[in-house]
């Protein structure tokens, strides 16, 4: 009698599923929010508009003072 064939193939198929976009959506939002903190840190909360504000500069220069005796002078 002929013996059955006994090999026998088994295949194994593994799927794996990625998060990679979930998180690169997250990590995007925490820079944004991290970047708008960081700004108006640095900006003290005074953001300049059309009608001025609390950042209004003047600088005045009366004039220039006497010179110092001995001073070489680039004229």
């Amino acid at each position: 009698m002929a013996d059955p064939d006994t090999r026998v193939k088994e295949v194994h198929t593994t799927t794996t599923t990625s998060s990679g976009n979930g998180t690169a959506f997250i990590v995007g939002i925490l820079v944004v929010v991290v970047a708008a903190i960081a700004y108006f840190m640095f900006a003290s909360g005074d953001i300049v508009g059309n009608g001025g504000g609390a950042s209004d500069i003047n600088i005045n220069v009366e004039g220039a003072a006497d010179a110092v005796d001995g001073a070489v002078s680039s004229d």
